[in-house]
């Protein structure tokens, strides 16, 4: 006997995604991988857009995993334009709680722990020698990943690996979307170690349920309306470092 619509279902979604394996890379791949990202997750603004060509001359340089994402993206982006592409970001970053580029909002949500949360990144990031020079909270995910391409990329791992789940629940909020970032959070993820079974079940947890919402403290994180995103991170330092997509 056949069943209309068999191996699709009537009433049960799609299975959740499971965690990507990571795929073998360089050092400098991974930075490579981190920085473009952080280019295409921020606000693509006139001047963040014209950095995309920057990005796409070093995909061919990146394993084909990693580099075939973000080809799918920036094909998207150039298929819509500039104007579509930055509405297609409103509508999903700043009106998604599920799609929160704040990394800390994850764990914390609207809580008075997310103050705490944010000071932990800021000592990372001062504690490598950089400060922030954006308008910006330090948990925005372009500005971790800035950091680990441009800063200290084991300090920004432990910062990743800290708050995986996130990423995750992230990752998964943008396919139910069919959203093109997915793609670009799924590059990341495949220069991230492997997900254990206890990070596993905490995700599907924040999947279920969502970031915690209570309303205390939040005026002490600073402002509540959506920010510009702008670039991120630069070295006070003075040491010279070079960018890596433009090496």
């Amino acid at each position: 006997m056949s069943l209309p619509g068999a191996g699709r279902g009537s009433f049960l979604g799609r299975p959740r995604r499971p965690a990507l394996a990571v795929v073998p890379h360089s050092a400098r791949q991974r930075a490579l991988t981190h920085m473009a990202a952080a280019v295409l997750l921020d606000y693509p603004t006139p001047a963040n857009l014209e950095r995309y060509p920057a990005v796409e001359a070093e995909v061919a340089a990146l394993p084909r995993p990693i580099g075939d994402r973000l080809a799918t993206f920036l094909a998207h982006a150039r298929h819509v334009g500039g104007d579509a592409l930055a509405q297609q970001y409103v509508e999903t970053f700043d009106l998604k709680r599920k799609c929160s580029l704040y990394l800390s909002y994850y764990l914390t949500g609207d809580t008075r722990k997310r103050g705490t949360a944010l000071v932990t990144f800021l000592e990372a990031y001062r504690a490598a020698g950089h400060e922030l020079a954006a308008n910006e909270l330090p948990d925005y995910l372009p500005v971790v990943l800035e950091f680990s391409a441009l800063g200290d990329p084991e300090v920004a791992g432990v910062l990743l690996g800290s708050h995986r789940e996130g990423l995750e629940v992230l990752r998964e909020a943008l396919g139910q979307l069919a959203s093109p970032w997915k793609a670009v959070v799924e590059a990341v993820t495949l220069t991230l170690p492997h997900v254990d079974e206890a990070t596993r079940l905490r995700t599907l947890d924040l999947i279920a349920g969502g970031p915690p919402t209570e309303m205390v403290g939040v005026d002490a994180l600073g402002p509540r309306e959506p920010l510009v995103p702008t670039e991120a991170l630069r070295r006070t330092a003075g040491t010279g470092s070079t960018h890596p997509l433009e090496r």
